[in-house]
């Protein structure tokens, strides 16, 4: 049984790689379907909570096929991309080329952040894989961003519709991982890297979408 479980792990992890990389073109469709059409909405749930003001710098972690960029820029802050996928940063790239958007794209880890201290009043990360929760990936943010800054984070997203179509993606989403509080105290968990943390629930065309709003301490 275990070999069985294994077996099945390894081919999630091989599916989200692929989804991220040589599939990345099926990312918008895909991320459309299993949300029932509320993916946009998870994106954005994190915007309410973002205190920057026009101008301010933004950096994106796993900035993904560059919708959420698009929506930053739209609101006049001043954004950087930040992504490990080349696949992801061809998409993006070519997507805000396309809305007539400067593509400030950067490839690289998380963990190794090539910017200046202090640089940005927020980070953004929605739907980021464990990465995101990493020591080295928090202690990087905590330096790159202001005194006054802020990370927001969606995690996660729950469908509550109640009906077949929901019960099967709430299943799918299980099977492959997506489900279950891997940190479930969220501020002790922040502490130690220099954040007070504090989750939200924000709704969405039937779902709730998770922020995670971690303020840096002074």
């Amino acid at each position: 049984m275990g070999q069985v479980a294994n077996g099945w792990w390894k081919l999630v992890r091989f599916g989200f790689r692929l989804l991220y990389n040589e599939m990345a073109f099926m990312y918008d469709t895909v991320s459309s379907v299993v949300s029932l059409g509320a993916w946009r909405c998870w994106q954005r749930a994190a915007l309410g909570y973002l205190e920057a003001q026009q101008g301010d710098m933004i950096l994106e972690l796993a900035h993904g096929t560059g919708n959420l960029q698009l929506d930053l820029i739209e609101a006049g802050y001043q954004t950087i991309g930040y992504d490990l996928s080349p696949y992801m940063g061809r998409i993006a790239k070519a997507k805000l080329q396309r809305q007539g958007a400067t593509a400030r794209l950067v490839r690289g880890k998380a963990q190794q952040l090539p910017f200046p201290t202090q640089t940005f009043k927020a980070v953004i990360s929605t739907f980021p894989t464990d990465f995101i929760f990493a020591p080295e990936t928090l202690r990087e943010i905590n330096r790159i961003l202001r005194d006054d800054g802020q990370l927001l984070i969606v995690p996660n997203s729950v469908l509550t519709g109640g009906g077949a179509a929901e019960a099967g993606m709430e299943w799918l989403y299980r099977i492959t991982g997506q489900r279950g509080d891997h940190h479930p105290q969220i501020a002790p968990f922040f502490e130690p890297y220099g954040f007070e943390a504090n989750l939200f629930e924000e709704r969405c065309p039937r779902s709730i979408a998770q922020v995670i709003v971690a303020r840096k301490k002074a």
